[in-house]
């Protein structure tokens, strides 16, 4: 059996991630930060389809330490998934050294050093990292300036490794547009929706299955490596 490592995995994009390479035979090991309920009710839900197929990491990726012990409790990876993130609102009037540290840790910092550590149990494996970017790292987000920074960074971070990691390591990207609407300080009002939906070349918002299955897709492709697929409904078609 496989196994896939998705950062975040506990709800959201992460969760139907995990869904989709279980079906495909994954053992999938879900990470969470302070999710410990909806990652053991997941990995409950998966291993009651087959036996000892889910289990979960906690760690705080903004923690090098806790990156590293991370690493080490995994003995043997097929792929793994930088999917966690942090998404809030920076304006550059307020922009503070904790804001950027926060954002910048977990979004970029962690998956360099799990990509990193981790490359040889993947070597191993000739196994693959699927980072997930997002469209704003070619053009940002107002008031947004440390979040769209980030997800530049890991754009070219996925190419970099890309060349890197080869020829045993193949280092791909999944870049979602609109495909589920954020939550908490990042909460959008029905007048920003329906703006952003206009956008939208195929006048919807994509669902989270739309990203796993483009997961899915890079994760098979063993001829494919340093791409990263937009997965935006043609939203940067007018962007």
């Amino acid at each position: 059996m496989k196994t896939a490592l998705v950062t975040g995995g506990a709800h959201r994009i992460g969760a139907q991630i995990c869904h989709t390479l279980h079906k495909d035979n994954y053992h999938v090991i879900i990470h969470y930060r302070n999710s410990s309920q909806a990652a053991k009710n997941l990995a409950n839900k998966l291993n009651n389809i087959r036996q000892n197929s889910a289990s979960i990491l906690p760690a705080e990726l903004s923690n090098i330490q806790e990156v590293n012990k991370l690493c080490n409790t995994i003995k043997s990876l097929n792929l793994l998934v930088n999917n966690a993130s942090v998404f809030y609102p920076t304006p550059i009037s307020k922009l503070n050294q904790h804001d950027y540290q926060s954002i910048m840790d977990t979004n970029v910092m962690a998956p360099l050093f799990l990509s990193s550590t981790l490359s040889d149990k993947l070597t191993q494996n000739q196994g693959c990292i699927i980072n997930i970017v997002d469209i704003h790292s070619e053009r940002p987000l107002k008031n947004h300036a440390i979040y769209s920074i980030s997800k530049a960074a890991i754009a070219m971070m996925t190419k970099t490794l890309a060349k890197e990691l080869a020829p045993n390591v193949r280092v791909c990207g999944v870049s979602p547009g609109s495909i589920l609407w954020p939550e908490n300080v990042a909460e959008l009002d029905q007048v920003q929706k329906d703006n952003m939906l206009k956008k939208i070349a195929l006048k919807k918002q994509g669902s989270a299955q739309d990203i796993s299955d483009a997961v899915l897709f890079l994760a098979k492709s063993a001829y494919i490596t340093g791409q990263i697929i937009n997965v935006d409904g043609g939203r940067t078609l007018n962007q």
